[in-house]
């Protein structure tokens, strides 16, 4: 007969071979997986940073810089659906925060990213809604101010068309998200350590941080680091052929306005649509992340022993178009690319009356909000 404490040591014993064997991570953390005092304290720590995002924009930016706002959440957005395959059938995806940061600086990039979170979480349930506070710091914030730290030392005293601008943004992007990675890591393990029941069952997340930090950090950093990176590369290299001004405008907000506009940013729209035809593509890597599942798709998988706190979360908001799917058009295909166009609209109004509402009585000269 195994002892009480026997079982619970071979219970998260089972988790933690489940969770080696699929090799994969997640971002986006579901209601359930954190406690709520994990949930607020990461809250409170998110918060000042969009204080003092908020704070940046309405010095830094005006309303010509909405159409570059709003293409840089969108871009997050749909960058976020594409999710790429991981040996052990799970899947894993890049955040496109590197390039934000890039262009605006992290303190806008943080408002940026969240809103682009808010809206999957309030609409395409990805992401949970008391986890918004967790994922927006690893998202949102540790990802655009790692990656600006490392591409401005990497560009400092260089050209506009310098190589080692190429250089930086990849090496931020994949930093950033690693850490990122790290950060989520000990989010999930701290969990078994300080929330558990008497017989020390855990309530939440039960994989220990032995577990759960190589768990996410690897696969990060063999995949979607990478792309991250490459994303960024690619964005840095395409602005410094077509529209060189927008890589000054971080530490030139002035020049940002002249820059932003829908002309000069046309071929960055049109990215911007290919990518929600094809997103999905998406679609196309098996499973889905560890960490953002569901207590229904756990169950799939055969856990059965799900933890109390995390069944009882789990359900707590049920979001209109979860999984980026619309059963009403009978293709699940349909159903993602709606998902993608759907998320762009709602972006796209959300960043237009924030951005009003910012520069509203702001100082800004009337001209520039025609």
């Amino acid at each position: 007969m195994f002892t009480q404490s026997k079982r619970v040591k071979l219970l998260v014993i089972y988790y933690g071979a489940l969770l080696l064997w699929l090799s994969t991570t997640a971002m986006h953390i579901p209601d359930g997986y954190l406690s709520p005092i994990t949930c607020l304290i990461m809250f409170l720590i998110a918060l000042p940073f969009w204080i003092i995002g908020i704070r940046k924009i309405r010095e830094k930016l005006n309303a010509r810089s909405v159409p570059l706002i709003a293409l840089l959440s969108a871009f997050s957005f749909v960058i976020m659906m594409f999710n790429f395959p991981i040996p052990g059938g799970t899947s894993a995806h890049a955040i496109g925060a590197t390039i934000a940061a890039i262009i605006l600086g992290p303190e806008p990039a943080t408002i940026v990213v969240s809103i682009a979170l808010l809206i999957q979480a309030l609409f395409f349930g990805d992401g949970g809604i008391t986890a918004y506070g967790a994922n927006c710091f690893n998202m949102a914030i540790a990802v655009p101010y790692i990656a600006y730290a490392i591409y401005s030392a990497f560009s400092k005293n260089q050209g506009l068309t310098s190589k080692r601008r190429l250089v930086g943004a990849f090496v931020g992007g994949w930093t950033g998200v690693t850490v990122a990675a790290f950060f989520a890591g000990v989010e999930f393990g701290i969990q078994p350590l300080l929330f558990k029941t008497v017989n020390g069952t855990p309530l939440y997340a039960p994989y220990p941080l032995s577990i759960s930090i190589p768990a996410m950090v690897i696969p990060h950093a063999l995949i979607a680091s990478v792309a991250e990176g490459i994303l960024a590369a690619l964005v840095v290299a395409y602005l410094q052929r077509s529209n060189i001004s927008v890589l000054e405008a971080a530490e030139k907000p002035a020049i940002l306005a002249e820059a932003s506009g829908m002309q000069k940013l046309r071929a960055l729209w049109v990215v911007l649509g290919v990518l929600i035809i094809a997103s999905p593509l998406g679609l196309l890597a098996p499973g889905t992340a560890w960490g953002e599942w569901g207590t229904q798709e756990l169950n799939s998988r055969g856990i059965t022993s799900i933890p109390i706190g995390l069944q009882k979360l789990s359900g707590l908001w049920g979001a209109p178009f979860a999984n980026y799917n619309l059963p009403a058009l009978g293709n699940v295909n349909l159903g993602y690319i709606f998902s993608a166009v759907t998320g762009i609209v709602i972006i796209a109004i959300v960043v237009w009356l924030f951005s009003m509402l910012l520069t509203a009585g702001s100082g800004v000269k009337k001209k520039d909000l025609g």
